[in-house]
């Protein structure tokens, strides 16, 4: 069996001067996700050590460097699902917990549920969880944020990995910071199965980001994993379930994807999406903000001709200046 991971830093806008710091995190999260996997580990292992870079990066909002609600602290979510039994855990509104999606997984391993505020905060120090002050997860640039009443435009929202092992075992894992000031106890798509994240080893497994009062109506990681059936490309598939949320709700939104045969798929209707991701077919891990760079790069290897991506990719052909281009469809 084959292995592959996939994480994302969030689908929103990535200004310039925050490429760098997005490539490194997201590279440094695929790397440890992958150093499990290669090490015979568990997908569900490689999930979480791979959100737990990210949840201590503050570049992304999750963990520490979280947006601030609007009483200026920090309440996290987090999920973790595995597609064998559709075992699943989850946590939502809690403080003072460092890696949420670490106690995600003891839920999952105990009895599949979802615990909120007190009760998985008590559940995370009762089970040996790594707890802090809450105000040590706040970093210094989303505090000066919330100080200033500033628009924000370029703090990624939620991060995500999905991971295949030896075994064949699907695990999608999310976690997120919220939405900056946000009210108290509010709950997104994040620690929702079916909206935050799904698996199931028949078809695939999903990681969303992005507005939570969207993806949660169009239930957004479901309808993409619905979207694998047939063994339709799992590229087309995230892309289709994109396109019906746009379809039928306003937001923004991304999602990455691995099918059961470990073959990778990911699109957003933002500006920006941070992805990183390694399988045994690459030589090294590859780490994109814009699909469009992503595209490049294949025609540039010559893994796939320009037909083959208009096809996998919802694309169509562009003529012009004696040059063809592609262009969304």
């Amino acid at each position: 069996m084959t292995l592959a991971i996939i994480v994302h830093g969030g689908a929103k806008t990535i200004t310039e001067d925050k490429v760098e710091a997005n490539h490194a995190g997201c590279l440094a999260a695929v790397e440890a996700g992958w150093a499990v996997l290669t090490a015979g580990g568990s997908a569900g292992e490689a999930v979480e050590a791979a959100i737990r870079v990210l949840e201590a990066d503050p570049t992304f909002n999750a963990g520490f460097g979280s947006t601030l609600n609007t009483a200026g602290e920090v309440e996290v979510d987090a999920a973790i699902m595995e597609g064998a039994k559709l075992g699943w855990g989850g946590v939502a509104a809690v403080k003072g917990v460092r890696h949420p999606i670490s106690v995600a997984r003891m839920i999952m391993d105990e009895k599949p549920r979802l615990l909120v505020a007190h009760s998985a905060e008590r559940f995370a120090a009762d089970n040996g969880a790594e707890m802090c002050a809450k105000e040590d997860l706040i970093a210094d640039e989303p505090l000066q944020e919330w100080k200033e009443e500033q628009e924000v435009v370029d703090r990624p929202n939620t991060v995500g990995c999905v991971a295949l092992d030896a075994s064949g075992t699907l695990v999608a894992g999310t976690s997120t910071g919220g939405t900056t000031n946000q009210p108290p106890g509010r709950v997104g798509d994040t620690a929702l199965v079916g909206c935050g994240l799904y698996a199931d080893n028949q078809l695939g497994a999903c990681s969303t980001t992005g507005d939570g009062e969207s993806i949660i109506p169009v239930v957004l990681a479901k309808t993409a994993i619905n979207f694998l059936a047939g063994d339709r490309h799992p590229d087309e598939a995230a892309q289709k379930a994109i396109d019906t949320l746009k379809s039928k709700v306003e937001g923004e939104a991304g999602c990455i994807l691995l099918d059961r045969q470990g073959r990778v798929g990911w699109t957003y209707n933002s500006q920006d999406m941070a992805v990183a991701y390694m399988t045994a077919e690459l030589g090294k891990p590859v780490v994109f903000t814009k699909k469009e760079a992503e595209r490049l790069e294949k025609l540039e290897d010559g893994k796939f001709t320009p037909d083959q991506l208009v096809e996998r990719l919802g694309m169509n052909r562009v003529a012009g200046s004696g040059q063809e281009a592609l262009s969304e469809a």
